[in-house]
């Protein structure tokens, strides 16, 4: 699947949702790891993105 259309599928999820971890959106999206990371990087790329770290935790949520 085209990486760009990851990153749409990706934005939907956290608009719908909320800020969640990379890999509840794996698991939500049925996507690999490695895909979510590529997707992940083009929404921080076109700063839609935040990211929050709380201990171990780190959570994607759009801005």
């Amino acid at each position: 699947m085209n990486i760009g259309t990851l990153a749409g599928k990706v934005w939907k999820k956290l608009n719908k949702d909320g800020a969640m971890t990379a890999s509840a959106l794996a698991k939500a999206l049925d996507i690999k790891n490695n895909d979510l990371m590529m997707a992940l990087g083009w929404l921080l790329r076109e700063d839609k993105l935040e990211v929050t770290k709380a201990g171990k935790s780190t959570k994607y949520s759009l801005k």
